[in-house]
């Protein structure tokens, strides 16, 4: 493995909780360029040879094993894409650990576009987790912008954790997913903005088959003079379940807007959206600041809480 500087050590901390090498399967992209890969006996990464990116197969039946395939980046001005496919086999339980972090110090704009796609085998449970974060003084910007694809065939269980909670400055974040019978999807998509920041989350999950379900919650802040959109749509398919939900803060000059979407083509299709967007109820500051703590102070507490 290439020897990181300090810097792209605490992007590692940041997006993927790595303090050192991760044991099991893995893959480290440091500047366009692998600083260390390894498979294991039952995960096995590859290269693609026909454009930038990574194979991860999961052979049927592994279980309580991870694989973490983080990204850093520190040269300003650099940009790519990056296609990363995984194939799980029927009956495993793995946990995957992506994310991106960006720290410009320079002038010219950064930015990380990743494409991972996952074919999810029957009866497979899969928990996915992204987290995007941003650094550096620099004026150029940090931008990332994930594009996630999931067919989920039969019985198959998926969990998204889909974070961004700091500076970066513009993403448009996209997930489609396609579920067979019985299959399952969960996401919960945590999400932070600031100055002039702007996010795009937008999905689209198909439930094609009888017994799928889907629960897609985003909960947000909006800070500052930053945009956020939130556009969530659901089909359903066959007779299923579904359940959208945008729970968002607003503060400042901060903007947002919730577009939650459902179509049913089906006599028993359950589907469901909520939205909310509001400002910080002032009883919540006051009672907080009755024990001692600053204004400033109460409004973190409350933020943190919310993002949890």
């Amino acid at each position: 493995m290439l020897k990181l500087d300090p810097i792209q050590m605490r992007l590692l901390e940041e997006i993927a909780d790595l303090h050192s090498v991760p044991e099991g399967a893995y893959n480290i992209r440091s500047n366009s360029r692998s600083a260390g890969r390894q498979s294991s006996a039952n995960i096995e990464i590859t290269p693609k040879t026909d454009v930038s990116g990574l194979d991860i197969r999961i052979k049927p039946g592994t279980k309580n094993e991870s694989v973490h395939i983080p990204v850093v980046m520190t040269e300003s001005g650099l940009k790519e894409l990056v296609y990363n496919d995984f194939y799980i086999g029927e009956g495993a339980d793995v946990v995957i650990v992506a994310g991106c972090g960006i720290d410009n110090c320079g002038t010219q704009d950064s930015e990380h576009d990743g494409i991972h796609r996952f074919y999810v085998g029957k009866n497979a449970h899969i928990k996915y987790v992204e987290k995007h974060y941003g650094s550096g003084s620099g004026s150029g910007k940090r931008i990332l912008n994930p594009g996630t694809e999931v067919y989920q065939e039969e019985g198959s269980f998926v969990e998204m954790e889909m974070v961004q909670i700091k500076g970066v400055d513009d993403t448009e974040r996209t997930t489609t997913a396609e579920l067979a019978a019985n299959a399952k999807l969960l996401v919960r998509e945590r999400l932070m903005t600031h100055e002039s920041q702007r996010a795009i989350s937008t999905y689209i999950v198909s439930l094609n088959g009888e017994g799928a379900s889907a629960d897609v919650v985003s909960r947000s802040v909006a800070r500052d003079k930053s945009y956020q959109k939130f556009d969530a749509k659901i089909i359903g398919n066959a007779p299923c379940s579904g359940h959208t939900e945008c729970d968002s803060i607003i503060m400042d000059e901060g903007r947002i807007l919730a577009v939650p979407g459902l179509e049913a083509n089906d006599l028993d299709a359950a589907l469901v959206h909520e939205a909310a967007i509001g400002k910080i109820a002032g009883d919540q500051i006051i009672k907080l600041m009755t024990l001692g703590l600053t204004e400033a102070e109460a409004e973190e507490q409350i933020i943190n809480g919310f993002l949890q």
